[in-house]
């Protein structure tokens, strides 16, 4: 692919990759005002955001799924009409029930475009996979980083309609561009909608969704209260999924192929504990700094920015690295920088001058950084032509899983409230984290040298 054609069709891609992220960010300046104009309690307007990352974690596979029948392109032009239906509806939503349907439509839209994303890059780009993939990793760092600032600027012009208003523009240009720039999709992948209903899984997908649902929200409501029986069926329906899909001639997810090709669930586990340490982050710090160390927002948003900063730059240099060395050396040397942050974070981070905060942000970031970039290759290396969009669809639903496993962590390491005491609690278990991210390392097959 010439290099001009390369650009669009990575800038197509990636601007529509960037509105989960951006969406998912954007939100938590904006709970207080919805809150406010539609009466509600803190506790019912936060599933704003529970059910978000709960339709997320689910619609990754399954429209993941469904483009691998129907066709890439396809699908990920739809995941856009479906966010820009959201983005027309939520502001005129005459009550909650309604904003919450939409934001469900933006979560399942956002959701279909990355795993036909990514699949269209395995398709159509053969060289250099690894820096083509350290763009979306670029775009997606930068939108979760920037989503609180850009989300408070916008509500400050235009009220809390705006954050979904703004959608358009990005919807707009990666519509326009994917259109004309991707490739038909070919013709065994034209399959009728008659066909997508016959040939799913719905049994699997059903026990998946409806499992997975369950066990996050145990997860998601352990700080508040203990939903023993809610988390006990999650588990029993995923583990009545796992045996379905090892009997099925059809399965959704084919848990026989993860049992034989273990390298790849040994990448999906890395994934969900790379995610837990980076929401740690992203969601503790902030409120230390303005509880625990008293920062003002505006210093601490400042602060977060070493690190996702740190994060948007190793990734340019982390493609070109795996495309060359390959995957397993970058996820390990990631793993330690990872280890090392954690332990200066525990014995300095306190009483350090906000330089050196700085640097302590900065070496936590190049760890999350490369690791993200060489997980997102390993996932590819690891997974046929024929099962990319599924893959990346589960690829994706780990780092929800991460994401909410953090929030358990930070409420029961916070729950008697922000101190000094209580944050170098939270730096010891992100040293337990990495090492085990570490040890994971060792444990995954050797990777392709060199991404084909």
């Amino acid at each position: 692919m010439p290099l001009s054609k390369r650009t669009v069709f990575l800038t197509a891609i990636a601007s529509g990759t960037m509105l989960n992220p951006l969406n998912s960010s954007m939100i938590s300046l904006a709970l207080h005002s919805i809150q406010k104009d539609f009466h509600l309690s803190f506790s019912t307007v936060s599933w704003l955001i529970s059910s978000f990352y709960l339709a997320s974690a689910v619609a990754q596979p399954v429209t993941g799924k469904i483009g691998d029948m129907i066709g890439r392109k396809k699908m990920f032009l739809a995941g856009l009409l479906l966010v820009a239906v959201s983005a027309i509806g939520a502001p005129l939503a005459p009550a909650f029930f309604v904003l919450l349907l939409m934001r469900l439509f933006q979560s399942i839209g956002s959701s279909a475009i990355y795993p036909s994303g990514v699949a269209l890059i395995r398709t159509h780009i053969h060289e250099n996979q690894a820096s083509a993939l350290a763009v979306l990793s670029i775009f997606a760092s930068a939108m979760t980083a920037l989503g609180p600032t850009a989300g408070g600027i916008l509500i400050g012009i235009g009220g809390w309609p705006s954050i979904f208003l703004v959608n358009f523009p990005f919807i707009l240009i990666s519509f326009l561009l994917g259109w004309f720039i991707f490739p038909k999709d070919p013709e065994n992948r034209h399959a009728s909608f008659k066909d997508v209903v016959h040939e799913l899984d719905w049994t699997g997908i059903f026990l998946f969704a409806a499992g997975l649902v369950l066990l996050l929200y145990f997860l998601l409501e352990l700080e508040s209260s203990v939903h023993i029986w809610t988390g006990a069926a999650g588990i029993v329906l995923l583990v009545l999924f796992v045996i379905y899909e090892a009997r099925t001639g059809r399965p959704f997810i084919d848990v026989r192929f993860l049992y034989k090709h273990r390298s790849l669930s040994v990448v999906y586990l890395q994934f969900i504990v790379l995610n837990l340490f980076n929401y740690c982050l992203f969601f503790g710090l902030p409120s230390f700094y303005q509880d625990g160390l008293h920062f003002s927002v505006h210093t601490s948003g400042f602060m977060m920015l070493f690190m996702s900063g740190a994060s948007i730059l190793i990734s340019l240099v982390s493609g070109k690295w795996i495309d060359h060395a390959g995957t397993a050396g970058p996820i390990r040397i990631g793993a330690l920088t990872m280890i090392a942050g954690a332990v200066f974070m525990a014995f300095f981070f306190i009483h350090a001058p906000v330089w050196l905060m700085g640097v302590i942000l900065f070496i936590l970031g190049i760890g999350y950084g490369i690791g993200n970039v060489a997980l997102q290759a390993a996932m590819l290396n690891e997974s046929p032509e024929t099962m990319v969009g599924t893959s990346s669809g589960l690829f994706q639903t780990c780092r929800y899983l991460g994401s909410i496993l953090s929030s358990v962590t930070l409420g029961v390491v916070f729950a008697n409230g922000m101190s000094p005491a209580r944050f170098l609690v939270l730096a010891a278990v992100l040293i337990a984290v990495s090492a085990f991210f570490f040890l994971l390392s060792l444990k995954t097959a050797r990777a392709r040298a060199v991404i084909e």
